[in-house]
């Protein structure tokens, strides 16, 4: 019974400090529908194998991957839930297209740094990446947007 409340503990644990961030990583991929119901198949997997899990250097990782891997099944295209009129945030018109001319990766990186505000290390954990890739993925994808959007920088 020590034992099992011990795992209890453990996975409670696990996921108020990766859930939140791995459901932010599926939904900029799959969508809001998509991306939750593969964080929930992920968290699922954590717990079915809970003691391997348990082991890893980086579950959030890991657990990104296997949310991927689970989601990618079902459909390629994300999917995002339409905002009601008149509940649109303040956002240029032509966000949504240029962010869809981005990589998977660009916009993924953009999406949480820009749009959620993980810090760089907090993304290359839940990527399981360096941050030297978020740097790259995420310049790439700003200088893509800016092109798109017609944004000149000044130094």
């Amino acid at each position: 019974m020590e034992r099992r409340a011990r795992s209890d503990a453990w996975f409670d644990g696990l996921v108020r400090d990766v859930e939140p961030g791995l459901r932010h990583a599926l939904v900029a991929v799959y969508g809001q529908e998509q991306g939750r119901d593969a964080t929930a198949e992920a968290l699922a997997y954590a717990w079915e194998h809970r003691e391997r899990v348990k082991s890893m250097a980086n579950p959030a990782g890991y657990l990104y991957r296997v949310g991927r891997s689970r989601g990618r099944t079902r459909r390629l295209t994300p999917r995002f839930m339409p905002v009601e009129p008149g509940r649109l945030p303040d956002v240029e018109p032509g966000l949504p297209g240029a962010l869809d001319g981005l990589s998977e990766r660009q916009r993924l990186v953009v999406v949480l740094v820009h749009g959620y505000g993980y810090d760089r290390q907090e993304i290359a954990s839940i990527l399981d990446i360096s941050v030297s890739a978020i740097d790259t993925h995420l310049a790439r994808g700003l200088t893509k947007l800016r092109n798109k959007l017609g944004v000149e920088t000044h130094a």
